[in-house]
């Protein structure tokens, strides 16, 4: 094949490859604005399904809820996935190190229906035990947490890998005190992963049903377990204006994040060329 072919190839391929991806998004977001009851027939332009998901109390509620779980677990995920990178990537010899990692990468691989199947059992059998915890939002944001922290703590120590570690080593030399080396140095670095994880467990908890599912109790219905069980009874066009809203949001969290990354990286940049050429004056 020629050059213009193989580039004629490439380009088919990355417009099928978006088209297959990102189609259904702009088909919802298209039918979020019909009028028809039918979400697969159109009728006319309207915001009628955005006036109505705004009298839905209990879609509100969900959502409302789900963000709630969905940024406390991403807290709690990234901070215990920071440390446990930590632990991994910078203290490599230490007792029960292998089994830290294993564990530590196991959610990753097993699937949602075990670990929600198991830490249902576990806290029942604690509740039978102590009278605590009940089902709600407690053990949902448990269960994200622990799968949160596996996806951050790959995140951070893909970070940390790439890190030179001898730029603490130069703090500590300077009279930097392990916190200070930490906060002042190893933290900035960190912070554009930091965010990374954020985002990505944050999303990962905002749209899982099957932990949910089993960790939920009575009154605790997130989002995606009100539009599961309401797309079994029937799609409803509300459904296309509350997943419109989410694609907003998380478009414009994204696209924010993106900046914000490539400023703190640039940022870097100049900062460590302003370094270098005063260490060679």
């Amino acid at each position: 094949m020629s050059q213009a072919s193989n580039k004629l190839f490439a380009k088919g391929w990355m417009f099928a490859v978006y088209a297959f991806l990102y189609l259904p998004i702009i088909t919802l977001v298209v039918f979020s604005f019909n009028d028809s009851k039918l979400v697969t027939v159109w009728s006319h332009a309207s915001m009628r399904w955005y006036s109505a998901l705004m009298e839905d109390s209990d879609l509100i509620a969900a959502v409302f809820l789900s963000l709630k779980i969905a940024f406390l677990s991403a807290l709690m995920s990234v901070f215990f996935g920071t440390f446990t990178a930590f632990a991994l990537h910078r203290y490599t010899h230490f007792r029960g190190r292998a089994l830290l990692s294993s564990m530590a990468s196991t959610p990753l691989v097993m699937p949602d229906v075990i670990v929600g199947l198991s830490l249902l059992l576990m806290l029942v059998s604690i509740q039978h035990w102590l009278g605590f915890p009940e089902r709600g939002l407690f053990t949902i944001l448990l269960g994200h947490a622990l799968l949160g922290t596996a996806y951050a703590a790959v995140v951070v120590t893909s970070r940390l890998r790439e890190m030179d570690s001898r730029l603490d080593e130069a703090a500590m030399d300077l009279g930097c005190k392990p916190w200070q080396v930490f906060t002042l140095v190893t933290l900035p670095l960190l912070t554009p992963s930091l965010v990374s994880a954020f985002l990505l467990t944050f999303t990962l908890s905002f749209d899982d049903v099957v932990l949910s599912s089993f960790l939920s109790g009575p009154g605790y219905s997130t989002m995606p377990m009100v539009i599961f069980s309401r797309a079994r009874l029937g799609l409803n066009p509300t459904i296309n204006a509350v997943a419109t809203v989410t694609i907003v949001v998380v478009t414009i969290a994204v696209v924010a994040s993106s900046f914000y990354q490539s400023h703190q990286e640039r940022k870097r940049k100049r900062e460590m060329a302003l370094a270098y050429s005063d260490a060679n004056k």
